[in-house]
């Protein structure tokens, strides 16, 4: 059983995790997702700063869901196999939105546009019916989260993933802002945003299988 003694003295061994877990959450956060293909249309849609409250929900919202799954939410799973069948299928149906949502999205630029960014809590609640971040955060919990002193090492861990997930996700909207530059035409803007909705929807495949 995991213990779940708050302040206890960290030791040295559990200490030793902190490098590989950032290390993990890092790769895991810079590779092309589905949080990564809507920021980089969000970055050329609609500028950097409108869309810092999408990666903040981005990491917040994975945060806590570390913390949830660290808690038992990854047991409910494995007792109740049909749970996770039907977040499959919520997550798929939510990515099609998505997907519809970034293709038709706007130009860069006009006064007639009226597509907006994702909010904080939208993209926290987006974490639920993501893939990867599920894949992402089982990851963390079963390999890296040691048994001694188990509640720190999680709220510590869940910190941790944060801190290094916020500033990899901004490559990918800074991408984006920096292709607003080569893309000024409204038919390249929607060729790009037609093509990162085609790669979201190609994010559903290992859902599929």
């Amino acid at each position: 059983m995991p213990d779940f003694a708050l302040f206890s003295p960290l030791s040295q061994q559990t200490t030793s995790i902190w490098l590989p877990m950032a290390l993990f959450a890092f790769a895991s956060s810079v590779t092309p997702g589905p949080n990564n293909i809507m920021l980089a249309s969000s970055g050329l849609n609609h500028g950097f700063r409108r869309s810092v409250p999408h990666m903040l929900g981005i990491s917040g919202g994975f945060m806590l869901m570390l913390v949830v799954v660290g808690l038992g939410l990854g047991m409910l799973f494995q007792a109740w196999p049909a749970l996770y069948d039907w977040l499959k299928i919520a997550s798929a149906a939510y990515l099609l939105y998505l997907a519809w949502r970034i293709a038709s999205a706007g130009p860069v630029t006009g006064e007639g546009q009226t597509s907006r960014p994702l909010s904080f809590m939208q993209a926290a609640l987006f974490q639920w019916v993501n893939p990867k971040a599920w894949t992402m955060a089982l990851g963390v919990v079963a390999v890296y989260m040691p048994q001694t002193d188990f509640l720190a090492n999680l709220l510590i861990g869940a910190l941790l993933c944060g801190l290094v997930n916020l500033p990899s996700i901004s490559i990918w909207t800074l991408f984006g802002v920096a292709l607003r530059r080569c893309l000024r035409q409204p038919g390249a803007v929607r060729a790009f945003n037609i093509g990162m909705a085609l790669l979201l929807l190609a994010s559903l495949y290992p859902m599929l299988r």
